[in-house]
């Protein structure tokens, strides 16, 4: 479906062209009519399906109709409840960049910077408020957020809060809007919990699935290596040197980790930074650009900060760590191959992990490449692991094929 097809207002369509939108995606083509209806929402998408467009838009559009061309000063009609700072700021750039022809103004509040910025324009009224769920019960607390006059609250990566333990202060929120409200509610993942949940705040909603859980983005390719993983930084240092990688984003477990990861890296010249809950949000805004414009190279991350990287054209995506929980790994690998591009999931498996990679791939049922021309492979992997033994004959090959010799294998040295 084309987006003129969509019904949308005029400024809207000019925005939405301007932003190279010509045919809507299928989580876009299924949500934004029923959010113009008025439904309620369950939406089942992952990050880069094209979901934020899918409610901001109709929300822009349903708000223009309401407020029109006035410039006076109005209550919060559109409430946006993320859990991170990053992609509450995502969002906020999207309804900035969709609403941008109309007259609607548009906040975005989170905490870790002064709220005195937040409570200015607050007070001069905006029309769609984009927040952390603690930066709001702070100002609502102070009395510088009134929710009486909601039209419509979205509930955004729903079972990313229910992880980082927001969920009391998400109903302490739901209790603040008017009952007669829209909800929408979106969710990579659906279960149980989510869905009590959600059967709590929403009424006769209409579900939305698209790019179920256990698939993943057809053109990522993905290849695993066996590494002992006392040798992982080495293997990784030895792909980016060897293959020339850039634009890479790196997962780790811990913040902890992430921050020993490029250590190491910058320690044998590579550009590399880290993004995790513990950097301020303008060192964190710092770093995401720096990666985007191509200032440095490698960006390590943990799964919650990354749930706010929104990157095109992003090549690789590297697994230093297995997930414990496989669902995380079809959102990790997903921020490659977006948008119809290419691109490359590389997942380092250490023997302490294995139970983790075959848990990922009972999920995704995908006959993973596994390459063993390497350095560093675990010490028993040519004997005890099935896959090895199984695949061994084609696993010479692929896009980061180790080109190093059985003799340089046999005068690996530590580089950190």
């Amino acid at each position: 479906m084309l987006f003129e097809d969509l019904s949308l207002s005029k400024s809207i369509q000019k925005a939405v062209f301007e932003e190279g939108y010509i045919e809507a995606t299928p989580i876009q083509e299924q949500s934004i009519p029923l959010v113009l209806a008025g439904r309620d929402l369950i939406g089942c998408a992952q990050t880069g399906t094209g979901k934020t467009a899918a409610f901001a838009i109709p929300i822009i559009h349903q708000l223009h109709r309401i407020v029109g061309s006035s410039k006076k000063s109005k209550p919060i009609r559109a409430l946006v409840i993320t859990p991170t700072r990053e992609l509450a700021v995502q969002i906020g750039q999207n309804f900035e960049r969709y609403g941008k022809y109309t007259n609607l103004t548009q906040l975005t509040i989170f905490g870790g910077v002064s709220q005195n910025p937040q409570v200015d324009t607050l007070r001069k009224g905006v029309d769609i408020l984009v927040a952390t769920p603690g930066r709001l019960l702070d100002l609502h607390k102070q009395g510088f957020i009134d929710l009486d006059h909601l039209h419509t609250l979205v509930l955004d990566e729903a079972d990313q809060m229910l992880d980082m333990g927001f969920v009391n202060d998400v109903k302490k929120i739901v209790k603040l809007t008017p009952k007669n409200r829209q909800t929408l509610f979106f969710s990579a993942t659906m279960p149980i919990a989510i869905r009590e949940l959600a059967e709590m705040f929403l009424k006769d909603p209409a579900t939305v699935s698209v790019s179920p859980v256990s698939s993943t983005a057809e053109k990522v390719e993905q290849h695993v290596y066996f590494v002992d993983k006392t040798e992982k930084r080495n293997l990784l240092y030895h792909l980016i040197k060897n293959e020339n990688l850039s634009d890479v984003l790196v997962f780790s477990r811990t913040k902890h980790g992430a921050d020993n990861v490029v250590k190491a890296l910058r320690k044998h010249g590579v550009a590399a930074e880290a993004i995790h809950g513990d950097k301020s949000q303008n060192a964190r805004q710092r770093v995401l650009d720096s990666f985007k414009n191509k200032e440095v190279g490698v960006l390590v991350a943990t799964d919650i900060a990354a749930r706010g990287i929104d990157i095109d054209h992003l090549p690789y995506v590297i697994n230093f760590d297995l997930p414990n929980i496989p669902e995380t790994y079809v959102h990790r690998i997903g921020r490659t191959g977006r948008a119809g591009n290419g691109g490359i999931a590389i997942s380092f498996c250490s023997k302490d992990e294995e139970q983790y990679w075959k848990d990922i791939q009972k999920l995704i049922k995908v006959d993973v490449k596994t390459i063993s021309d390497h350095p560093y492979p675990w010490l028993s992997s040519s004997s005890s692991n099935p896959e090895t033994k199984q695949n061994n004959s084609n696993r010479s090959g692929g896009a980061h094929k180790s080109r190093k010799s059985d003799a340089s294998k046999q005068n690996k040295k530590r580089w950190y």
